[in-house]
């Protein structure tokens, strides 16, 4: 149905006017200006600042990409006052649905404005951060020659945790699952081991990660246990990562099973199935299917937390890190280990979100 018609139908009177729109575009406007300066300061400061040749080029670099982002910035902000302009005269003219659409418009390019108002004073920021004072703040933690150095060390090192976060999410999907069906068994019988399971479960979620790795992997070489103790630090470590998160894994599968209605639970058991047969043909891989990502979630966590290590002598990358850093009075290494990390969790951050967005979908 065209405009026309609709305004031909319901007659301008009885007509909501446009949100008005005249405020927030000539505001954003000015906010455009104002941060539109205020880059062009901080890149002049930079500018002045960096005495290394390098450093000069980039400064005044990233000054020709902020003046053609502030242009950019600009030219949104003037498309939100021709369309803010554009309203008032269609609302003169009675045209009052176009009118609201422009002023729609308006509004839209305004936030637009707005929010890459903001993203360009704070990545301008941030290389003025990195760049101030001839670039000390680069030299100590992105000096290129350091990381490239230690690179090849480091990401071997780095092997050491992908095997322990691997090993311990065996670990961990095992014994957490154990420790939930251990929570919810049902009767006076099952009393006592579900007494055992909430006490472990309150107990490693209560002390932290790093306490339970220290007297994991300084106790039980103390105590002298036979063949235990004899274990290496990785083994120690590994162990005391799965015993910390299987009780948060052990919370999550109970959420899941908990989360099936209870008509599961009634048709499996009118069907003759025993209280561990409904469990596991039904109940379980429902359970399981839903809690994924948050599983996926947690141990992501725990791929970070393998850096916990350290404190018992595991030779891991941020170990390796440490000693390329105390040796050269730089942590440009340490970022190194930081950029690894990012690299091996974010596609998996990206897979729980589409797992998510999946789920949601589904309904």
């Amino acid at each position: 149905m065209s405009v026309a018609l609709l305004e031909e139908r319901a007659p301008v009177q009885f007509l909501s006017p446009p949100q008005p729109s005249a405020r927030l575009v000539f505001g954003t406007l000015l906010f455009s200006v104002a941060v539109a300066i205020i880059v062009q300061l901080i890149n002049q400061i930079c500018i002045s600042q960096a005495v290394d040749p390098g450093l000069n080029q980039f400064c005044r670099a990233f000054n020709i990409v902020s003046i053609v982002g502030c242009l950019g910035v600009l030219y949104f902000a003037g498309t939100a006052i021709r369309a803010s302009v554009r309203s008032n005269k269609l609302m003169d003219t009675g045209l009052v649905i176009e009118a609201r659409a422009s002023a729609a418009r308006a509004r839209q390019e305004s936030y637009v404005t707005l929010g890459l108002c903001v993203t360009l004073l704070i990545v301008t920021t941030i290389v003025m951060l990195v760049t101030i004072n001839n670039g000390t703040v680069q030299k100590t933690f992105l000096q290129l020659d350091l990381m490239t150095s230690s690179l090849p060390d480091i990401a071997a090192a780095f092997l050491v945790n992908i095997i322990m976060a691997t090993a311990a999410q065996a670990l961990i999907m095992v014994f957490g699952l154990v420790l939930a069906v251990a929570r919810m068994l049902p009767g006076r019988a099952g009393a006592p081991i579900r007494l055992l399971a909430i006490a472990y479960v309150d107990l490693f979620r209560a002390i932290p990660a790093i306490i339970v790795i220290y007297i994991i992997g300084f106790g039980l070489p103390l105590a002298n246990i036979p063949v235990i103790s004899q274990f290496p630090p990785i083994a120690f470590a590994t162990f005391a990562l799965a015993a910390t998160y299987s009780a948060y894994v052990a919370e999550t599968y109970r959420s899941g099973i908990e989360s099936i209605h209870p008509s599961q639970w009634s048709a499996a058991r009118s069907l003759g199935l025993s209280y561990a047969k409904t469990l596991r043909y039904i109940i379980l891989p429902q359970a399981v299917r839903n809690v994924v990502p948050p599983l996926l979630s947690a141990f992501i966590s725990l791929q970070k937390d393998t850096a916990l290590v350290n404190i018992i002598g595991t030779m891991d990358a941020f170990n390796e890190s440490k000693f390329y850093a105390y040796n050269n009075f730089n942590l440009s290494p340490v970022t190194v280990v930081a950029v690894l990390f990012f690299i091996f969790t974010i596609p998996q951050t990206r897979l729980v979100d589409h797992l998510l967005n999946r789920k949601s979908k589904r309904g």
